[in-house]
């Protein structure tokens, strides 16, 4: 597991890295998260094991823009219009997929959640690497959304010689402490009335 200063980071390296499958810790709009290839089986099954995640939870995703939105996902005029006002932003919204994915994208009733985030590094990262990042809190299930960088390390640092070194993310990024926040906002648009399914 490497560690790497926010000043020292490179975004066409990052996507490099993303390409070979590598897992990373990044700062985003809200939290500290997770991030990979949303269509690498095998990073994406990796996230889970990282996080002792149940696959029974899917991943939301990032996209750049809503041009890619519309690529993965059914979205109306109407929805797109309502979100014009909400992304780029702290709102995962719900739809139906109509790309697939690795097991733990899409749920069983086909439904994906997407955000087009409003944040320099991973709308870089995003222009660079050209397709989804699948993307969830840098924290083990169950505890705290991460803001502080310590913890996070800490979480994900485990003991030499324990065999669950793989189960570690190959690459966090150091952005020092944030100030606390909490999870996007998550919203179901895939029925006849936005149901909210997360408040921030």
């Amino acid at each position: 597991m490497k560690i790497v200063e926010l000043k020292h980071v490179n975004v066409k390296n990052l996507a490099g890295e993303i390409k070979k499958g590598k897992i990373i810790v990044s700062l985003t709009d809200t939290v500290y998260g997770l991030i990979c290839d949303a269509g690498n089986k095998r990073a994406v099954g990796r996230i889970f094991k990282i996080k002792k995640r149940s696959l029974q939870k899917p991943l939301s995703v990032f996209v750049k823009d809503f041009k890619t939105a519309r690529k993965i996902a059914v979205i109306n005029n109407e929805q797109e219009k309502i979100l014009k006002a909400m992304w780029p932003g702290k709102l995962i919204a719900v739809f139906k997929a109509r790309k697939k994915f690795p097991q733990g994208i899409v749920c069983e009733s086909g439904k994906i959640g997407l955000r087009i985030p409003d944040y320099k590094l991973l709308q870089g990262i995003l222009s660079e690497f050209k397709k989804p990042l699948a993307q969830t809190s840098a924290n083990i299930s169950g505890e705290p959304a991460p803001s502080r960088i310590k913890g996070i390390i800490k979480q994900f640092t485990l003991r030499r010689g324990s065999g669950q070194e793989k189960n570690q993310p190959d690459l966090i990024i150091d952005a020092g402490n944030l100030k606390k926040s909490k999870p996007s906002k998550v919203v179901d648009l895939t029925g006849d009335t936005p149901k909210i399914l997360r408040r921030r």
